[in-house]
């Protein structure tokens, strides 16, 4: 049934992946990589599967009400697991397999589409070969399932200028699990800004696993953009894999507003010299609400940057986890790489783990890592009252002054001005659900 409702590309490496997770199953807490977040625990529930890809109805635009509006960018839909790549001006050509494929207002040859459509083909030999190297349970239960996913190509020297935001739309009548997959293929010389939004439109509990693989072509740029804002009865665990050649430069953040259980994974390889990466991520937890950020870098070849900077933001009985590790391999001299990870606990309930390392087998780098977490500073809250301002606002001010650093690193102008509006409604209390959803506050 599985393999009826979906293609070859995505068939052919199917069988693999189920047979290495029904030999090892799920990681437990004694895995390294998993050891602040209970993965087989998050399965337990029974989760509906939509596996004969029945049609659930939904209008995107009527469930697209939000506090994160078309931000001028080329806007596209994805229901649970299926996208709809309607384009904005209606513009939209549909495949043999009543597929649309839309190339409203995007250069000529830059292909977004269905990988379950003839146009996924193009992935074929792409399609997880970075996620199936990894041997990891999550992915190749996600490969084992998956039955569609997006497909991005952007060819040689080819330059989209409007950023592509994609809407991550889950619907459903009853417990349902979702299966997103995403294959980003740039070209020498591309570039290509994408936004990811995760939304939930009812109020059901939702268990997503996603698997972004992308190819960053020699001297190519990408953009990577993921934001969420659900409900705290959503599961998301999400893993990005990366591979960048000579001289190119990827941004990748993760922004994570609102949540249920939230488990964001990313691998990233510099296979060529000269490249360039930043990470970023920012996190505001409260109530029960859990946040696990797990980063590979691994630097295999000489003159590459990394950079990350991670900062939490946790209220109430909220839980935040921040694991990242640099791997430099022998040879990879002129390495520079630092690791910042900085938390705030609001409460004496809340709790933040944090491991930052550094695994380093050259000896011509630079490489720095670090942490910390506390609380408010009471000096600049004892300064602050005694000029009239209430406790609680010195606490919104300074909490924003702390996560806007991270903000104000993304270079898609039109987000970070959004995101510096949604993260003080965060803080005030305002961004409890979206405009027009009825869902749990």
């Amino acid at each position: 049934m599985i393999c009826e409702h979906s293609s070859d590309v995505m068939n052919a490496v199917r069988d693999e992946a189920f047979e290495r997770f029904a030999k090892n199953g799920f990681p437990s807490r004694k895995v390294e990589r998993y050891k602040y977040t209970d993965i087989a625990g998050l399965f337990e529930p029974d989760y509906g599967l939509n596996l004969n890809r029945l049609q659930i109805p939904v209008d995107p635009y009527k469930a697209f009400r939000c506090d994160v509006p078309n931000l001028s960018t080329s806007l596209y839909f994805v229901v649970n697991d299926r996208p709809l790549l309607t384009s904005p001006t209606g513009e939209e050509k549909n495949d043999i397999r009543g597929n649309v494929v839309s190339k409203a207002k995007l250069p000529d040859g830059v292909i977004i589409g269905n990988l379950s459509s003839p146009v996924g083909e193009a992935g074929r030999g792409l399609y997880n070969r970075l996620a199936g190297a990894d041997h990891d349970a999550v992915t190749d239960l996600n490969t084992t399932l998956a039955q569609d996913g997006l497909f991005v190509y952007v060819p040689k020297n080819v330059k989209v200028d409007r950023a592509i935001q994609v809407i991550n739309i889950l619907r459903a009548d009853v417990d349902l699990m979702v299966n997103r997959r995403v294959l980003i293929i740039l070209e020498e010389g591309a570039e290509l800004k994408m936004l990811f939004c995760d939304h939930a439109a009812d109020d059901r509990r939702f268990l997503t696993t996603q698997v972004i693989e992308a190819y960053v072509g020699e001297n190519a740029s990408l953009d990577l953009y993921c934001l969420e804002e659900t409900h705290y009865k959503n599961v998301r665990v999400s893993n990005v894999y990366i591979d960048q050649q000579r001289d190119s430069r990827v941004n990748h953040n993760v922004i994570t507003l609102h949540n249920g259980t939230t488990r964001n994974k990313l691998n990233l390889t510099f296979s060529g010299e000269g490249a360039e990466c930043q990470s970023y991520g920012c996190v505001i937890a409260d109530k029960q609400q859990h946040v696990d950020n797990n980063t590979l870098i691994v630097h295999k070849v000489p003159h590459c940057t990394s950079n990350e900077l991670y900062k939490y933001v946790l209220d109430e009985q909220s839980t935040g986890a921040f694991a990242g590790r640099v791997l430099v391999e022998h040879g990879a001299q002129q390495t520079t790489s630092q690791m910042t990870n900085q938390n705030l606990t609001a409460t004496k309930e809340a709790r933040m783990f944090t491991q930052p390392m550094l695994e380093i087998y050259a000896d011509d780098v630079k490489c720095s890592h670090g942490s910390t977490v506390g609380q408010l500073n009471d000096a600049a809250l004892f300064y602050m009252r005694q000029r009239g301002i209430s406790l609680q606002e010195a606490k919104t001010l300074l909490q924003n002054a702390f996560i806007n650093e991270v903000i104000d690193k993304m270079e898609l102008e039109p987000l970070r001005d959004r995101l510096h509006y949604l993260v003080e409604k965060r803080f005030r209390g305002e961004l409890n659900k979206c405009d027009g959803c009825k869902l749990c506050k």
